[in-house]
């Protein structure tokens, strides 16, 4: 079984528990993920900052952050738990307006981006490892597109 915990600590924009938490489900097993925890957590550029900062050393809000459970001195620990995936709804929002595109699929576009960085995929090693994400996301966008 795949459990989804999700955190909502903003205010910019509605934020749909069950169906996010579908939505992660369905990513994950499209992945092959068949059981697993992960973590979401939607926050406000002031948040995403701090932990951009904090984690990254780049000092200005991202639009989607990943910490993977599977990296790191304690992987051994539980290697059940995937990891957690945090979303800017502001600068989803903001990304969704520049792009025309409509918020709830710049949030479906994040979610896949975190999760794919949870299981593995990484576009900033190469860029051919950049070429096989974006296909990855590409195809999965589609599938939730198509599944409503």
């Amino acid at each position: 079984m795949i459990r989804v915990a999700i955190s909502n600590r903003q205010r910019i924009l509605i934020v749909n528990i069950p169906h996010l938490r579908r939505r992660a489900r369905q990513v994950l097993l499209e992945m092959g993920f068949v059981k697993g925890d992960l973590s979401l957590a939607f926050v406000n550029d002031g948040d995403m900052r701090v932990l951009n900062a904090t984690y990254r050393s780049i000092d200005r809000p991202t639009d989607v952050l990943a910490f993977a459970m599977s990296e790191g001195p304690f992987t051994d620990i539980n290697p059940g738990i995937l990891g957690d995936v945090v979303i800017s709804t502001e600068t989803a929002l903001r990304q969704a307006r520049r792009a025309g595109r409509d918020p709830d699929d710049e949030i479906d576009a994040l979610l896949v981006h975190g999760v794919l960085h949870l299981i593995g995929y990484d576009h900033e090693r190469s860029r051919s490892d950049a070429r096989v994400m974006r296909a990855q996301e590409r195809r999965l966008r589609h599938m939730l597109h198509n599944t409503g």
